[in-house]
């Protein structure tokens, strides 16, 4: 299976100008762990919020005027359109500016970018989620798309894990996604406090305790490097072949449309062949370079 390319993926771009952001507006706030926000916002222009579309696993350039863009996923599904999401980590001078910001502030806003997960594909299989700290982020989007279209699907595992209790991301999807009969979610941590009751261990360990059965199932990996690196190997070992492997990556992307150069891996660029990859198609590359 080869993710499909970009060509028919949904596109916004301001008519003329590709590096011209739409204007939009922050709704709300989420403090998610002391470093990573996740922001609710919508575009000012009323008519924008209509007619946009996009499709789980694409990515947007977001930008403070004066400061600089960054691109990151839009983590909420375009099957909920009252509102879009992004999550970011404090990390660098975009996303300390953005960590400053509040409701009602307006930002930039370009794309939908890159191309997205293959839901053709993965209609009528079995599903495993893995995800690794802010990782969730984009995996959250595919994964209320499909909940959203339950019957469309099989059995659903989610395996998420972070660092520590306080590091875990979207507590609140993580609560619902345990309460809901026709998901399975494992979490778990690195390291335990005195309250956590849950697993502790690295995610790539803990995917090969549950061990989720490969036959008829794809599974879908985001994380930190080191994080994807171990985990594609568990995964082989349980029966899964590189096509039923994928990731998403966001290596080093800055101009989102393959101009700058600075996120490729081997002969791809991760915002114009990706940032959605089978590991048949990276695997080649992706224990050296990413």
């Amino acid at each position: 299976m080869t993710i499909a390319d970009t060509s028919q993926r949904p596109r916004f771009f301001a008519r003329g100008n590709v590096y011209l952001p739409h204007i939009v507006v922050i709704e709300k706030v989420i403090e998610e762990t002391p470093g990573v926000r996740t922001f609710h916002f919508n575009f000012k222009d009323e008519r924008l919020r209509e007619e946009f579309a996009f499709q789980s696993g694409q990515f947007a350039e977001y930008s403070i005027f004066g400061v600089g863009e960054a691109p990151f996923c839009i983590s909420s599904s375009p099957t909920r359109r009252d509102h879009m999401e992004f999550a970011l980590q404090r990390v660098g001078k975009v996303t300390n500016a953005l960590h400053r910001l509040g409701v009602g502030a307006e930002i930039g806003f370009r794309g939908p970018y890159g191309n997205s997960f293959p839901l053709d594909f993965l209609a009528g299989k079995n599903l495993v989620f893995i995800g690794g700290g802010i990782g969730l982020a984009p995996l959250r989007s595919l994964i209320w798309n499909v909940i959203d279209n339950r019957e469309k699907y099989e059995r659903i595992d989610i395996i998420y894990g972070a660092r520590s209790p306080a590091d875990l991301c979207f507590k609140y999807d993580l609560e619902t996604w345990g309460k809901d009969s026709s998901v399975n979610m494992v979490t778990t941590v690195d390291r335990g406090d005195k309250d956590w009751t849950g697993k502790v261990g690295f995610v790539p360990a803990i995917t090969e305790q549950v061990a989720p059965s490969a036959k008829n199932a794809v599974a879908i990996v985001c994380g930190p490097p080191v994080m994807i690196r171990f985990t594609f190997p568990v995964l082989a070992k349980l029966g899964f072949t590189p096509e039923q492997m994928i990731t998403t990556l966001e290596k080093r992307m800055k101009c989102g449309i393959g101009k700058c150069g600075r996120c490729n891996i081997g002969n791809l660029y991760v915002c114009r062949d990706g940032p959605v990859f089978s590991y048949a198609q990276i695997k080649s590359f992706i224990s050296s370079e990413y």
